[in-house]
């Protein structure tokens, strides 16, 4: 099973999960403080919702491809090596109450996208950061985005 995840952040998290459980007549899969996903069958979206500062817009944290399989992420980090794009590899990683391992790239306009598994559940939803990382796989020397967390 393969789907596109879109990681949004929104500063109003209950009424963001209200107005998404009626869009797509389904609740939420996972809740934990200060977000929520939903997988959604019908379209294939996994839908991630980041609590943000109160009284900004909703915007795209971050854009991914949930896959099956740590092989399918490894596939994937090869396949994008190899056409040129600059990856980022996370294995084992914790961050979105979840356990992932995860390949990072950019789009042209530096909109961060991640192929990832999830592998199990975490107690976290920041990934612990080292110096010179930014959320997302994003390095402090890239243009920054909206992304400030990761999924």
């Amino acid at each position: 099973m393969s789907r596109v995840q879109l990681a949004l952040r929104v500063s109003d998290l209950e009424g963001s999960v209200a107005f998404y459980s009626k869009l797509f007549g389904a609740e939420p899969a996972k809740r934990r403080p200060g977000y929520a996903n939903f997988a959604i069958e019908q379209p294939p979206l996994k839908l991630v919702l980041i609590e943000g500062d109160a009284g900004q817009p909703t915007v795209m944290d971050h854009l991914g491809v949930e896959v099956s399989s740590t092989d399918e992420v490894a596939a994937a980090a090869s396949r994008l090596r190899e056409s040129g794009l600059v990856t980022l590899e996370e294995t084992d990683t914790a961050c979105c109450y979840a356990l992932q391992d995860k390949v990072w790239v950019h789009g042209p306009g530096a909109e961060p996208w991640e192929v990832y598994v999830v592998k199990g559940d975490a107690d976290t939803l920041d990934k612990a950061r080292q110096e010179g990382d930014c959320a997302c796989g994003i390095q402090d020397d890239q243009p920054a985005t909206a992304a400030t967390g990761c999924c």
